[in-house]
């Protein structure tokens, strides 16, 4: 059995490029040992039967950013129950339209975003990307949010008028939004700096019990269709 080499130096030899080069391929998840795909460069191999995928091509991976539909009792940021944990390649959906490849280095260190409450489902942000980061946090409270919120009850006089402006939360005076009836037993909310349990206190304040919140879109990302549980690539040139 021949002594073992690094992976890198293997790939190197079978394509006859450089080393950083083969480093690359191994990186984007273009090579396989004994039909497995293997990301590591430094993998020790041997007898193995290494392959380099025919379409390999020489790009760099970039960071990831996911898009989670996540569901009702799931904790958005810090909790017991992270729905991060839902991220994996059995849960990735299979109509994801963005064209990223997936990588198994994707799945380290996804950071959430854009708090959204354990009782509300819908749209979350994971990201190991900066820019997506700063973007998120920097200037979340000028990015609208669109929320479904089913209710029940008999909403108060001028309630409507109310919900989109004329409401305190948490000692403050809320800024405009916009609400509207999508049918007799949901609103739609079109809002700015969200916080945990205001669409509940807004609804309260005109009469209204809520059943359920989903939020269907952060800026101009929508959930589109994604089934819950499932996540989802934001495409390069997709900006929230």
């Amino acid at each position: 059995m021949p002594d073992p080499v690094r992976l890198a130096k293997r790939v190197a030899d079978l394509a006859r490029c450089s080393r950083v080069e083969a480093e690359q391929y191994i990186k984007g998840g273009w090579v396989s040992v004994d039909g497995c795909v293997v990301e590591d460069p430094a993998r020790p191999v041997s007898a193995e039967v290494v392959a380099l995928d025919p379409a390999a091509q020489l790009e760099a991976v970039e960071p990831a950013t996911v898009l989670l539909h996540k569901p009702v009792g799931f904790d958005a940021i810090t909790g017991r129950k992270a729905a991060a944990g839902l991220v994996q390649p059995g849960t990735h959906w299979p109509d994801d339209p963005s064209g990223v490849r997936l990588l198994e280095r994707h799945f380290h260190r996804l950071t959430p975003l854009v708090p959204l409450d354990a009782d509300a489902s819908g749209l979350m942000v994971l990201t190991q990307d900066g820019r997506v980061w700063r973007r998120l946090t920097e200037d979340r409270d000028e990015i609208e949010q669109e929320f479904v919120v089913e209710v029940s009850g008999e909403i108060a006089p001028y309630g409507l008028r109310k919900l989109n402006h004329g409401l305190h939360y948490g000692g403050r005076e809320l800024p405009p939004c916009k609400v509207s009836w999508q049918n007799e037993i949901r609103l739609r909310f079109a809002i700015k700096g969200v916080r945990s349990g205001q669409l509940r206190d807004m609804c309260a304040q005109v009469g209204l019990d809520v059943v359920a919140i989903r939020r269907i879109r952060i800026g101009r990302v929508p959930l589109a269709r994604m089934p819950v549980g499932m996540w989802r690539y934001l495409p390069a040139g997709e900006r929230f």
